[in-house]
């Protein structure tokens, strides 16, 4: 089962790739670079977060999106603060930990291109539930609550189908964390 999402999670990261060597011959934004809608339909049409929406309601989202860079080492979440937003992740690598309350740091997972965070404090509205920070120049793009609000006001069915597909993600991440705990489990058996 773990080794069918690994080849998922493989396929879609070589259709990110795919499209972002398409859109851009080759090479990452330079800082300046303005992306095009083009350019950032190719690579959201290839995340799990766009699934499934009409050409009408992508136009609709990307205009709702905001650009964000951070340099290596930069945090862009910090565990326990306000949050209000989620992220997309265009280029770039993120380690996502969590503090214990012996204060000592527990990685937790990697994000790569195509993969988003933040989604939790859109949903249950509570502060963020884990640092993130960029392990290489990295770029994001921000949807605000606010702003998927007015998705809502705007495209019902645009919103019930992004609220569908984070909840997907959120049902693979338990599942992946079953697993795990499972897994220790096991291992503390023997």
């Amino acid at each position: 089962m773990a080794e069918a999402k690994d080849a998922a999670r493989g396929e879609c990261r070589a259709a990110i790739n795919s499209a972002l060597l398409a859109a851009n011959s080759g090479g990452a934004y330079p800082p300046a670079m303005t992306v095009t809608a083009p350019d950032l339909k190719a690579f959201l049409l290839a995340t799990p977060f766009f699934g499934g929406l009409s050409e009408a309601s992508l136009d609709l989202l990307i205009s709702m999106l905001v650009e964000r860079r951070f340099d290596a080492g930069a945090t862009v979440v910090a565990e326990g603060e306000p949050g209000r937003s989620m992220f997309i992740v265009k280029s770039g690598r993120l380690a996502v930990s969590k503090r214990t309350h012996a204060d000592s740091v527990i990685p937790i997972s990697r994000l790569e291109p195509g993969d988003f965070f933040g989604e939790m404090t859109l949903i249950e509205m509570q502060n963020r539930s884990a640092t993130v920070v960029a392990e290489a120049p990295t770029v994001l793009y921000e949807l605000t609550a606010q702003k998927l609000y007015a998705c809502y006001k705007a495209d019902i069915h645009a919103y019930v189908i992004v609220l569908q597909n984070i909840n997907r993600e959120l049902c693979r991440r338990l599942r992946r964390s079953d697993d795990r705990f499972a897994a220790l489990q096991k291992n503390g058996d023997h």
